[in-house]
């Protein structure tokens, strides 16, 4: 389901109403439940560069073939996940509940608090960091966010960073090309 633009999201029971739902095992319980408050944004595209095809749902669910692409082989026994994954067309798609801790941080701190994973809600925006991202998957940031942040308190635009600000040594993304200024402007209309 292509979801372009929407009047406004629901969220129900932790996951968005109407949005494809993929169960990724990559997830767990948060050491404190009501605790959601920040979301990191991220990007992703498998290989490297390569939009569209079906290898970041195989991420996400544990299926990555090591022998379809050189790139996979080293990465295919990872275990990661985000929340939520915004495609180029602007498709959303989420794999954990929001009340679950998905496995997308890794080694983190922000304002002095260590295991992002524990209190975030992760976004994978699908792009790279030498590319800019498509207008509708800004679009659907921003009623993502806009929903979180109806349905949990805490979120505000304060809380949202990028994996290269809570993992600086080791993370880059969502990078240079991704327009936080924008971001900024859309949430405020």
């Amino acid at each position: 389901m292509v979801l372009q633009h929407h009047a406004q999201l629901v969220c129900v029971n932790n996951l968005l109403k109407g949005i494809t739902y993929r169960a990724s095992p990559n997830q767990d319980l948060r050491p404190v439940s009501d605790d959601i408050s920040g979301i990191v944004i991220h990007n992703i595209s498998l290989p490297p560069g390569d939009f569209g095809g079906g290898w970041i749902d195989d991420l996400f669910l544990n299926r990555l073939d090591p022998t379809a692409h050189p790139y996979f082989e080293p990465i295919a026994e990872i275990k990661v996940s985000a929340h939520v994954l915004i495609r180029r067309d602007g498709e959303i798609i989420q794999y954990v509940p929001f009340d679950k801790r998905a496995w997308h941080a890794g080694v983190s701190c922000w304002n002095g608090r260590e295991r992002c994973n524990d209190f975030t809600i992760g976004i994978e925006l699908e792009g790279c960091d030498d590319q800019h991202f498509e207008q509708q998957q800004y679009m659907g940031l921003v009623e993502v966010i806009q929903c979180l942040s109806r349905t949990y308190p805490k979120i505000t635009p304060k809380t949202i960073i990028g994996h290269q600000h809570i993992a600086p040594d080791r993370k880059t993304d969502p990078g240079p090309y991704f327009d936080w200024d924008y971001l900024s402007a859309l949430l405020n209309k």
